[in-house]
């Protein structure tokens, strides 16, 4: 990709689809009055409470808040980014994407002809697998662990021949073949020793890709008697593997609904686990999850059960695990843990077992909560004040590392029952958590998601009328909230209320007429009201859906979610409620901030704040009749009387 997604681009696009037939070829829309309506595929519900209004080309559910435009909606529903949705919408129409030029094309370039090396590494270990003189060692391996021909297609799997030089014979024809394969991680450089060779030696490898399928690393298991058993590829301007999971990839192409993720620490037992039909595994990458990890996996699903052996080590890898997940536990997040009999992993036991067996025990799992309070426990009687002092002096920091939350609050409810102590005594034992520091990374440190994927979007010249996806694209999970769809008016803070307004009616920004007042006010919500205005302004034939794909693209996810939720507040009125006067409202609030503005103005400000209205009421007046009297001495010339007759002389609004 060579650039940028033209604004104009984005706007045509969203002219010529229509959001009831992009979410209608994906969900079964029922018509609904005006409206459409289905049950919500991003949260469990019976009873469907998912709207689609065409005319508003706008989506939204009443159950867990989900909301956006045809553009909004292919991002959550494919889990894919911005270019990427409007990739798909372009194609849906018969449109193809133009790109704008970018400083940093020979930047992303260079990563492109990094992935090309990859992928071409990845075939010369799948071809050295099916003809090599030595592969089959590597095919009775295989079948020694009784994986057949199918899943070693699908997972990718290849072999890395024995001697130092296979690969840098086969691909590295030039420097900067070379330079490529070096920086990719495949070949080993030994500058004091004048030695080049591969990294991968008699090795069964596993491709490992990203969610678009790219290759971006290997994991290679051992063959003969070298160690490590396991090597993984080093960290590299394409792979990190504190931020990837080996079969990820796969798990999004077999299954469209993934209830859970059961993460487990070898290539083999993800691909022994498909082989018995249980899709829904992935591998961290030789080292426990991180926070990065768990934040990618709950993209995913709501669910995510860690699998570990049931030794001692096994259960020190499981409170690893339970630390980190702790500060990542939003309310509607489930984590929960399952330990394996002695001397089993998840590949000899799903053998021994059966699926269906497995299966069981990983919906029998133990949650997160009960794991805490076990783990913490041992050791400790519980029954004695001692022992309850000591249980509450562990658990309550571990609790306070949680989000705010339910789940956090039920968590200390629940520590208060097993102790004794009330949450505020329990509470006065937490210290103030001080922010993590940055991850140290032995090079570069790494790029966002979307950055890796689309480098080129990332660059000192971002304009504002472009996208700028600059933070991480999140997997939204969504907490169902209670809405009560009989309430007659949905209140909020005014600025709020002037978003809702615009957004939905956005030929109202006409009664706007003094932005800069506006914009130095000091009331919560500014920072998405004011840029709303000049948007409007510099569009005026912006609709909210064209509204809703500028901000998609050009704020960041947290910005364009919170315009989305207010946007949205307008599907909560009644039809009943629906002919009120807009206008009317939001002048009415508009005036009520001025006022505010007003009143807290230094007396002189005031009058030149004033002589800007083209007119003035009873209030502004008696405004004016007290700035008067509070101005210095040395302030009362000419010039101010000149003023405030001016002033007084203006039409009065009644």
């Amino acid at each position: 990709m060579a650039g940028r997604i033209p604004q104009s681009f984005i706007d045509d696009v969203l002219d010529r689809v229509d959001i009831v037939d992009v979410v209608g070829s994906r969900l079964d829309l029922r018509k609904s009055g005006k409206n459409h309506s289905a049950c919500c595929p991003f949260h469990d519900e019976k009873t469907p409470s998912f709207t689609v209004s065409q005319d508003k080309q706008f989506f939204y559910c009443f159950g867990c808040g989900a909301g956006g435009n045809a553009i909004g909606f292919v991002i959550d529903f494919e889990r894919v980014s911005f270019p990427e949705a409007v990739e798909t919408l372009a194609k849906h129409v018969g449109l193809e994407v133009p790109r704008e030029a970018n400083h940093n094309d020979g930047a992303s370039q260079y990563r492109k002809a990094l992935y090309t090396m990859m992928e071409k590494a990845d075939h010369f270990y799948r071809n050295s697998l099916r003809n090599h003189s030595s592969a089959h060692e590597a095919v009775n391996y295989l079948k020694a662990r009784t994986l057949n021909g199918e899943t070693a297609r699908l997972f990718g799997i290849g072999f890395a021949p024995p001697g130092w030089d296979n690969l840098l014979q086969s691909l590295g024809k030039t420097d900067e073949d070379i330079r490529q394969l070096k920086e990719s991680g495949l070949l080993i450089d030994r500058e004091e020793e004048n030695k080049l060779y591969d990294r991968f030696r008699h090795r069964i490898m596993f491709p490992i890709r990203d969610v678009r399928g790219r290759t971006i690393g290997f994991g290679g298991r051992v063959l003969g008697v070298d160690k490590p058993k396991y090597l993984n590829s080093p960290e590299t301007p394409l792979f990190h593997k504190g931020r990837e999971l080996y079969g990820l990839y796969e798990v999004n192409r077999q299954l469209r609904d993934i209830q859970n993720l059961l993460v487990v620490e070898g290539y083999m037992d993800v691909a022994a686990l498909s082989q018995h039909g249980i899709h829904n595994v992935v591998a961290t990458l030789g080292t426990a999850a991180t926070a990065e990890h768990l934040d990618k996996l709950f993209r995913y699903t709501s669910e995510v059960v860690f699998c570990f052996d049931g030794d001692e080590a096994g259960r020190k890898a499981a409170r690893r695990a339970l630390e980190t997940s702790l500060p990542v536990m939003l309310d509607g997040r489930t984590a929960k843990f399952l330990f394996l009999p002695d001397g089993e992993d998840p590949d000899s036991l799903v053998q021994a077992i059966g699926s269906e067996q497995f299966l069981k025990l990983i919906q029998s799992a133990t949650p997160i909560s009960d794991f805490l309070f076990e783990s913490l426990s041992k050791g400790i009687d519980t029954e004695a004040l001692d022992g309850k002092a000591r249980l509450s002096k562990l658990a309550a920091p571990m609790i306070n590392s949680m989000p705010k939350g339910v789940f956090k609050t039920l968590m200390l409810k629940t520590l208060s029952q097993r102790t004794g102590l009330d949450t505020e005594t329990l509470t006065g034992l937490i210290k103030p958590i001080e922010p993590p520091a940055p991850p140290e990374y032995d090079q570069e440190p790494p790029l966002t998601p979307n950055q890796e994927e689309y480098p080129e979007y990332y660059g000192e010249n971002r304009t504002a009328h472009h996208y700028d996806d600059s933070k991480p694209r999140q997997r939204k999970t969504y907490a169902p909230k209670k809405i009560s769809l009989q309430q007659k008016r949905v209140k909020m803070p005014p600025t709020q209320t002037l978003i809702a307004l615009l957004a939905n009616h956005p030929e109202l920004v006409k009664l706007v007429t003094d932005l800069e007042t506006l914009r130095h006010l000091e009331i919560e919500g500014l920072d998405l009201l004011v840029p709303l205005i000049e948007v409007i302004r510099e569009n005026p034939n912006y609709t909210l859906n064209h509204i809703l794909g500028y901000w998609r693209g050009i704020h960041d996810i947290d910005q364009a979610k919170r315009l989305t939720e207010i946007a949205a507040t307008d599907l909560l009125r009644p039809v009943a409620n629906s002919n009120r006067d807009n206008a009317r409202e939001f002048q009415e609030i508009l005036d009520r901030l001025m006022r505010h503005s007003a009143t807290n103005l230094a007396p002189l400000e005031l009058f030149y704040y004033l002589a800007t209205k083209e007119a003035i009421d009873d209030h502004d007046l008696k405004n004016l009749n007290c700035a008067w009297l509070e101005l210095p001495e040395d302030q009362r010339n000419s010039e101010t009387k000149a003023l405030f007759n001016q002033i007084v002389g203006k039409p009065r609004l009644q």
